[in-house]
């Protein structure tokens, strides 16, 4: 099976897995309280948060890192990259920010490529060799390209509705205990939301394997975006970032985890495992 339409698949069948969650969660309320009252409330809530971070994803990101607008004076190579890589695939040149930050890493963002933003940080570009930070531009931009902000968004904004009802079921009980078991009231409030970030999570890691393969498919390069990996995993393990609410709310954009990962943070990691990643790169360059 190709592996794009497999890993498509699988974000297909991870959102519906979510939905079903929600349902089950839904249904239990509905049947403790005799209303779906709560649930409308919640899914109008939830839409509205996903249109504001969906519509503004590029300012709230760019803000996170403390990023600047940067000119094609102040970074020629990296303008001709961008536009190189924003031509080969038919599409408008994105903005460009530099973050003042010492570890190497980058993201794009935007909720359609007409307006997507690529920043890379102070650390990437120090670290990384011309080809090597190429590959990594072609990887952002095919999130931008493949819709990634609004699968993301859409996934957040599930799995928060999924917790905040799951919050309102624990608190209220489900109003009328007559109907309602006790047991899975408590066990669907407390296991929904878990369930929910996991699957969330699970969205996160498939996206990142799409902008993989399909980034080294538009730089037909996908050794470089291998070899830069690697260095960015030892860059960003060297200099984790602190993980603030604005940080955790970025983080998933970036081409690496920016936190420092072992133990169960590897549970609930938004990326899948580096060296999973780079052995998918070099199967494709016929390692």
């Amino acid at each position: 099976m190709n592996r794009r339409f497999s890993n498509g698949l699988k974000t297909t069948l991870l959102f519906a897995g979510m939905w079903v969650v929600l349902l089950a969660v839904g249904a239990l309320i509905a049947n403790g309280t005799g209303s779906s009252m709560f649930i409308w409330l919640f899914a109008g809530i939830g839409l509205l948060s996903t249109f504001y971070s969906y519509w503004n994803s590029d300012k709230l990101a760019i803000r996170a890192m403390a990023a600047r607008p940067v000119s094609e004076a102040e970074a020629p190579g990296l303008y001709a990259m961008v536009r190189e890589l924003a031509t080969a695939a038919r599409q408008p040149m994105p903005r460009l920010y530099i973050s003042p930050t010492a570890q190497p890493n980058a993201f794009a963002t935007g909720r359609n490529p007409q307006n997507a933003a690529v920043c890379c940080t102070e650390g990437i570009l120090r670290m990384l060799e011309p080809r090597e930070l190429r590959a990594v531009l072609g990887h952002e931009l095919m999130h931008v390209y493949n819709r990634d902000i609004l699968t993301s968004s859409v996934a957040a904004a599930v799995a928060g509705l999924i917790t905040a009802v799951s919050q309102f079921l624990l608190f209220f009980g489900g109003g009328d205990r007559e109907r309602a078991n006790p047991l899975a009231l408590l066990a669907t409030a407390l296991l929904a939301p878990l369930a929910a970030t996991m699957i969330q999570l699970a969205i996160s890691r498939t996206r990142e394997f799409d902008a993989d393969e399909d980034g080294a498919q538009l730089t037909g390069d996908p050794l470089a975006l291998a070899a830069a990996l690697r260095k960015i995993e030892q860059g960003a393990a060297a200099r984790p970032l602190q993980p603030t609410q604005r940080m955790e709310n970025v983080s998933h954009m970036m081409i690496a985890n920016p936190f420092r990962g072992g133990g169960m943070t590897k549970l609930f990691a938004t990326h899948p495992p580096m060296n999973e990643r780079i052995a998918r790169l070099e199967r494709m360059a016929g390692y």
